[in-house]
């Protein structure tokens, strides 16, 4: 039996060999993928297209072509940044899919462990000594089954909260200080950002459970029934992963937006503390002001991913296609397994004539679906474009083409409701608002927007509701809204993320 040391030695060498982010990290040209990478997924969450990923890629090694360091191909970078980026599609860096690249856990990491570098807060705090001591005590008193112990515990923190509002109650209020203001802001920052890798892990996850499931649907042997049951057993199995479960009590807190308005307003006041320019940068100050923001897009993203699965299971279920599904894959199969079979390294064989047309080209770094495609036999020559008018008849547009160019144009409405607050010089409500900036047909929009920006900034709901009319056309309307009033002075200064 192996011993300890030699246990964490293959484990090492395993993840130097197989792991994303330390092959990465140990590659010739690291810095500049990292880089590259990182700008990208920065504010694009949603992924970007692959042409525009390799032309990022392919600027960055043209900028630093005359270093011998990185051994870049200066006379054709477009052509290296693509091999590149194949690569590390290939590697399970980022993942392609449409079309576009989408960035994953690996990367993340890659990126955090740079971050750390010339990070120069500690780790282990006074505020988080005091946090394991907490979690310590709560554990071993939920564990104690003796009602005895839990009664002793229960009345300690009593006694504790009580003196605590006695003294407030006396006037006796300790705040922090600053050394521990500065410790408790960075302990925050660190556990917000890391409520976004594992939003990120659990995306990951419904990935690699939808590509099992998808490769059950087409090349195993499985009937319907046996489909259905492995995606609800993956779902079940993902959510109760420890990444899992802080994503599905996310998700529950998505229906309780007045908790999600409270976070965002004491995550205001932490960052209106004078403690925290000296606890985090600017950037640290931004990614901890948009939280809720990223964390409600990346939990989008992980829905979006589980809807896909449900989507084209239900599709599966209702067109009875397992069939041809199976026979498919079986083709497939049988195709692979006999081109494995022949002997490649003879020349005779390679230079044999075959009745079919070549299907693709032996390149190491091309993924295998894209050498499997089929492939054209031109001779690259540019073809002529075909630059004539072709006309059509506007009367057959159907409707949703128009409607396409009715949409709301959200910031030039955020722009003039800025335009008129600060003109009015005081409070509006939305029923002045409505009079002030007619909606028009896009009514509901327009005051969605207006209670979204009143949110943002953390205005107070008043009591009571208001009637607010409107008209679209010759058909009028009446919405009863929440009573609140928007400042220009407080709106003004605000980032709209809307």
């Amino acid at each position: 039996m192996p011993s300890l040391n030699q246990q964490r030695t293959h484990k090492y060498i395993a993840a130097r060999q197989q792991h994303p982010a330390w092959v990465l990290l140990a590659s010739r040209r690291a810095p500049l993928v990292l880089s590259c990478l990182d700008a990208l997924f920065e504010h694009q969450r949603d992924g970007v297209p692959f042409d525009a990923a390799v032309q990022t890629l392919a600027d960055m090694l043209a900028a630093h072509a005359n270093d011998v360091e990185f051994e870049i191909d200066s006379d054709d970078t477009l052509s290296q940044a693509r091999r590149e980026m194949r690569d590390w599609i290939r590697r399970g860096l980022v993942v392609e899919r449409e079309g576009r690249v989408f960035e994953t856990d690996a990367l993340k990491t890659a990126l955090r462990f740079i971050a750390q570098l010339d990070g120069r807060m500690m780790t282990s705090t006074a505020s988080r000594l005091a946090v394991v001591q907490r979690e310590i005590d709560s554990l071993a008193a939920a564990l104690d089954p003796d009602p005895h112990s839990r009664t002793d515990h229960l009345q300690r923190r009593m006694a504790d909260l009580q003196q605590q509002l006695d003294d407030v109650q006396a006037g006796r209020i300790t705040t922090l200080t600053s050394e521990q203001a500065v410790e408790g802001i960075r302990e925050v920052y660190a556990l917000a950002t890391s409520l976004r890798a594992d939003f990120r892990r659990v995306e990951d996850s419904w990935r690699d459970a939808d590509r099992a499931l998808r490769e059950a649907i087409i090349s195993a042997r499985h009937h319907r029934g046996a489909v259905m049951d492995q995606l609800l057993d993956g779902h079940a199995k993902l959510l109760n992963t420890q990444e899992g479960r802080v994503f599905d009590s996310f998700h529950q807190q998505l229906s309780h937006q007045t908790e999600l308005t409270e976070m965002r307003r004491r995550i205001r006041q932490i960052l209106a503390h004078p403690a925290t320019d000296q606890a985090l940068d600017g950037l640290q100050r931004s990614t901890l002001h948009l939280l809720v923001q990223q964390l409600i897009k990346e939990a989008k993203v992980v829905q979006a991913v589980r809807a896909r699965s449900e989507r084209e299971v239900s599709q599966f279920m209702k067109t009875g296609q397992a069939a041809e599904n199976r026979r498919v894959g079986q083709l497939l199969n049988e195709v692979l397994e006999q081109a494995l079979r022949i002997d490649w390294q003879r020349l005779a064989v390679r230079r044999q004539s075959a009745p079919l047309p070549p299907l693709g080209v032996a390149l190491g770094s091309v993924p295998l679906v894209e050498r499997l495609r089929a492939k054209s036999l031109d001779g690259g020559e540019q073809a002529a474009l075909l630059l004539t008018t072709e006309y059509a008849d506007l009367g057959q547009m159907e409707s949703e083409f128009w409607q396409a160019f009715e949409g709301l144009d959200r910031d030039a409405l955020v722009q003039r409701t800025l335009q008129v607050l600060a003109d009015r010089g005081q409070p509006m409500t939305l029923a002045q608002l409505a009079a002030a900036l007619p909606p028009g047909e896009h009514d509901l929009e327009t005051l969605a927007l207006w209670l979204a920006m009143a949110r943002e900034a953390g205005v107070d709901l008043q009591p009571g509701e208001e009637p607010v009319d409107t008209q679209d056309g010759h058909q009028h309307w009446r919405f009863t809204v929440p009573r609140v009033a928007l400042d220009g002075a407080q709106l003004a200064h605000m980032d709209w993320e809307l």
